[in-house]
């Protein structure tokens, strides 16, 4: 069959919908797993903590164009060298005020690469969490087929015991040698290795699992199909161009870098802004008149208004060397975008490749397996007429427990590929995958606009508090599996 063919014969809900073992009604679901790390997953939320303190920028970087007022009190006392007639003490007060009229576009521009370096965090934050979702599919599939892999070997080793045993009651009554014997405890002892490193295999997952997902995993379910999966590489590729996060954050990166060549060359040019202050001075009936008396006039005020201008006339070429940095940072910036687009065609591609090469591997894998189950009841019917030797039993049983171990990869090789398909193209956040309330998405733009005009300097947030989910409580866990038959567990994995 032609790949095209295998596309339409199997969807990826089809080739996963045996992963998992059958589960009870309290098992969890790839949809709880995800929605638990969405919520609780450190790495998520730091990475959400991170970008509301980029959103601070815009308002940081508006402030240097807004009007200032400063307000200024004093109290000097002259402890030595007061004259008869002058004060011996002052207390001063003033405000000022500034308003700054024109920067030479330091401001503005400053303000538009700040919005652009917020759009590049937004995107960026899109790309963690669709990256924590994979590994969180990554790590939800391993423990599924690590599951299915030890107890494959686990039924493995109980179907060589039994031939052992078998061999060895045929070996007494002189019906085998005890080259078949020793054939089966072989076989047999290499079984019980591959069981030991299948559960060590397991636990690792399962560590993982509670790494990325805050919870110990139980009883997987197997996952859905999954959403939105493109029907050729290049539509993949189209729609990873528009969509992909870290592309998008490079070309917002790069807008960014062109803003800030406008704010390096600013500092050649004038600045101008409007001033007005008002003081107040009082000496606190100290100021005496020549006859000794207290004079009437104890304090004074005054006010005032202008405009400054300042002219740069010569810096030492500090202002073109700063302009012809963020001339240079902005020419990597551009060629970052390259990098970006070049990494994202070979990151769908290569899960594109990936995907359909499962899907091939599953449908040829099955095909294994059946044959591979049906060559092994005719051997061993053989093998009770005497036309067939112990070893040939045991290679059959070998290629068919490999072509199963095969079959369990391909199926968690394909949705993995498939997910990460999804995430290169832009499609593996959770609006897109439509697993978490509307009351519950977080929308880094809701921040953006609740601070980007706040003026009031008292005006802050409650103190942090960690909101992740703490795994130390959580209990080791250990490489126990589901107790099913052999046919059960074929078919459930």
């Amino acid at each position: 069959m032609h790949r095209g063919g295998i596309v339409k014969s199997l969807t990826l809900g089809a080739s996963v919908a045996a992963l998992a073992l059958p589960a009870p009604a309290w098992a969890d679901t790839l949809q709880e797993a995800l929605t638990e790390a969405y919520l609780h997953n450190p790495t998520l939320l730091a990475a959400r903590a991170g970008q509301r303190a980029t959103d601070e920028n815009v308002a940081i970087e508006r402030s240097a164009g807004l009007p200032s007022v400063t307000g200024t009190a004093s109290y000097t006392e002259i402890v030595e060298g007061a004259s008869t007639s002058g004060p011996n003490r002052f207390f001063g007060a003033g405000v000022d005020l500034g308003v700054p009229i024109y920067s030479g576009g330091a401001v503005r521009n400053s303000i538009r690469g700040a919005k652009s370096r917020v759009e590049a965090g937004q995107a960026d934050l899109r790309g963690t969490e669709s990256s924590i979702f994979t590994q969180v599919v990554a790590a939800y599939m391993d423990v599924l087929r690590g599951e299915a892999l030890t107890s494959l070997s686990g039924n493995q080793v109980d179907v060589l015991t039994v031939n052992l045993q078998a061999t060895s009651d045929r070996f007494e009554i002189g019906d085998l040698t005890r080259t078949d014997v020793a054939q089966s405890q072989s076989r047999l002892a290499l079984a019980q290795g591959d069981f030991r490193n299948s559960q060590a295999n397991l636990i690792t997952a399962r560590e993982n699992y509670i790494a990325l997902v805050g919870k110990a995993p139980d009883d997987l379910q197997p996952p859905p199909p999954l959403p939105n999966l493109p029907a050729s590489v290049d539509e993949a590729v189209d729609y990873a161009l528009a969509n992909n996060p870290d592309l998008i954050a490079a070309k917002e990166r790069a807008e960014a870098s062109s803003y800030d060549i406008d704010v390096a060359g600013s500092g050649r040019l004038p600045q101008v802004s409007v001033f007005a202050g008002y003081d107040y001075q009082n000496t606190l009936n100290s100021l005496r008149q020549l006859d000794g008396t207290v004079s009437p006039i104890q304090s004074g005020k005054d006010a005032q208004i202008g405009v400054s201008l300042r002219m740069p006339l010569f810096q030492g070429g500090r202002p073109a060397a700063l302009e012809r940095q963020a001339q240079a940072r902005s020419a990597a910036a551009l060629e970052q975008v390259i990098g970006a687009e070049r990494d994202t065609i070979a990151q769908v591609r290569s899960a594109w490749s990936s995907w359909q090469a499962s899907l091939a591997v599953i449908e040829s894998s099955q095909v294994a397996v059946d044959a591979a189950s049906l060559s092994l009841e005719g051997v061993r019917a053989e093998n009770s007429i005497g036309s067939r030797q112990i070893l040939d039993v045991l290679n059959a049983e070998q290629e068919l427990l490999s072509a199963r171990v095969q079959l369990v990869t391909a199926r968690r090789n394909a949705y993995v590929a498939g997910f990460s398909l999804l995430a290169a193209m832009g499609r593996a956040e959770a609006r897109d995958l439509g697993f978490i309330g509307e009351g519950l998405l977080y929308d880094p733009v809701e921040n953006y606009d609740r601070v980007r005009g706040k003026v009031w300097d008292w005006d802050r947030d409650p103190d942090p508090v960690a909101t992740a989910t703490s795994t130390v409580d959580v209990a080791a866990p250990d490489a126990s599996v589901p107790e099913v038959g052999e046919n059960e567990t074929v078919s459930g994995y």
